[in-house]
């Protein structure tokens, strides 16, 4: 449990945290949350609820479904927490296409005008690199530095690059599929364990130039610290600038989570499908109380958790 009077922030996941069902027990047991999935779904003008809840898991998996669908699962799950927790945190912070969410959860940008931007974010992502010539493979047991040589090794004539930097001995590269086969022998030989990810497109490196675009924002009415930069943003001015980065730059979550312990955060919610940011929590920043809240269930630890 946080001690009393926890500092909490929210951390928000990013594409990969996708599964069929998710956010279906939140709508049947919270009305804000059935009307944001209705909110979404209006807005695309698609049944974007009905993919979340009944998949196929194979059409939930594109980038172009699968990021409007996390980011409004993740809103879903922060607006039932703040109806039934009254839950006020001091800063928020999202991995990769969580940031999106956080920046709809801090009233940086409406629900409605994220899930079209991501939506396009995704296609262009998607079309940047065509099917098959694009990979992410997550490396496990060496520093980025070591990676970041063995990307160099790797990649030859083609792009390989490290794209997230999560720490706890977590590091995932992005570039050319065929540049990522000659990386995993290499990672091996070293003792890591090397798997490739289940994404439709190399996010996060110079391969997505072509995806970087830029929105309009509101300014955000809490701190949100972005994970381009690991530090936070309190200005509506920085934000397009930042997301545009984000498209080709690695994630720091290593350095995002530390920022945010740096902000005295005792309390971590994460706050969308999933689980994988709580474990990263713990392994960055082991004082920091990470609590899996993306679903009814999740909702009820986030609740004990605060009353504590």
């Amino acid at each position: 449990m946080a001690p009393a009077g926890a500092i909490v922030v929210c951390l928000f996941p990013g594409q990969g945290s996708q599964r069929v069902g998710m956010g279906r027990d939140l709508a049947a047991e919270f009305v804000v949350a059935r009307r944001t999935f209705e909110e979404a779904d209006d807005r695309l003008g698609v049944a974007l609820s009905r993919l979340c809840f009944e998949g196929p898991e194979e059409t939930l998996r594109l980038t172009a479904n699968a990021q409007p669908a996390i980011l409004t699962a993740s809103v879903a799950a922060y607006r039932a927490l703040e109806e039934v927790t009254g839950l006020e945190p001091a800063a928020v912070a999202g991995h990769s296409l969580g940031e999106w969410s956080a920046l709809v959860a801090a009233g940086a940008l409406g629900l409605g005008d994220a899930v079209v931007g991501v939506r396009e974010r995704g296609r262009l992502m998607q079309e940047a690199v065509p099917p098959g010539e694009g990979a992410m493979a997550a490396i496990l047991g060496l520093d980025a530095d070591a990676v970041a040589a063995l990307c160099a090794e790797a990649a030859e004539a083609d792009v390989l690059v490290p794209a997230n930097l999560n720490g706890g001995g977590q590091v995932v590269v992005a570039g050319h599929a065929r540049a990522v086969d000659r990386l995993l022998p290499l990672a091996a030989a070293r003792g890591a364990r090397a798997q490739l990810l289940a994404v439709s497109a190399p996010f996060h490196c110079p391969l997505m130039e072509p995806a970087a675009t830029g929105v309009t924002f509101h300014a955000p009415r809490l701190p949100v610290v972005s994970s381009v930069e690991a530090r936070p943003v309190r200005g509506a001015a920085e934000l397009p600038g930042l997301l545009v980065k984000q498209v080709t730059a690695p994630v720091r979550w290593e350095e995002t989570v530390r920022a945010l312990a740096a902000l005295g955060a005792t309390l971590a919610l994460e706050t969308g499908p999933g689980r994988v940011l709580s474990g990263l929590s713990r392994r960055i920043a082991p004082a920091l109380v990470s609590v899996p809240a993306g679903d009814v269930d999740g909702i009820a630890r986030a609740r004990e958790a605060l009353a504590a």
